[in-house]
């Protein structure tokens, strides 16, 4: 809503010559009251990503030279600490982790990038921990999962998520609605200008 309004400041000449002008915003303006579905204005600027978008991408990315790029990257980023590693490269499982050691020895091999102790020097304890967490991460997401009812389909999570939407929706209306007449007084004036800043004299 905040977005809103200051799209609808900035994008009208005679609100944004106010707001220039006085530092005020007049928020009875017809303007300001106008709905605008901001979801489909943002589908007209990007597209909707589907999972057939992302495993196409998966495909195209594992094995690319941009892969091999993040990998070196991530790895000089972060001083050859293979957790940070794992967990900031794009679609990597911790299966993964031998072939992502591969790639990074090879680069050391060739003098493309250094030598780390923190990744040479790695301590078993340190391999099976993060081995251990990745296991139990991907338990807890499959947990998720179901509980979402991924596993009935698109159209049965889509449906969970907007009932959850509405619920929390009418929670904060309540609330709003509580504290509006607790707090709020009924204005005897018309079209008030709310500054955006005070100045002390």
């Amino acid at each position: 809503q905040i977005l809103g309004k200051v799209y609808s400041v900035l994008s009208d000449k005679e609100q944004r010559a106010l707001y220039d002008e006085q530092g005020t915003v007049d928020e009875d303006s017809d303007v300001l009251s106008q709905d605008r579905d901001w979801e489909t204005y943002w589908r007209l600027l990007f597209k909707k990503i589907s999972l057939e978008d992302i495993q196409a991408f998966e495909k195209t990315y594992k094995g690319s030279e941009e892969e091999l790029a993040d990998i070196k990257q991530a790895y000089l980023d972060f001083k050859g600490d293979m957790d940070q590693i794992m967990e900031s490269v794009l679609c990597v499982q911790y299966t993964e982790e031998p072939r992502i050691r591969n790639i990074i020895q090879q680069a050391i091999d060739a003098g493309e990038i250094p030598s780390y102790n923190a990744f040479v020097k790695e301590s078993k304890q340190k391999m099976n921990a993060r081995k251990r967490r990745a296991q139990e991460e991907a338990k807890e997401a499959e947990i998720s999962r179901k509980e979402l009812g991924l596993d009935e389909g698109v159209d049965n999570l889509k449906s969970i998520i907007q009932s959850r939407q509405k619920d929390r929706q009418k929670e904060m209306d309540n609330f709003l609605a509580q504290m509006e007449a607790k707090y709020c007084k009924p204005s005897k004036r018309g079209g008030k200008k709310t500054p955006l800043k005070k100045e002390k004299k």
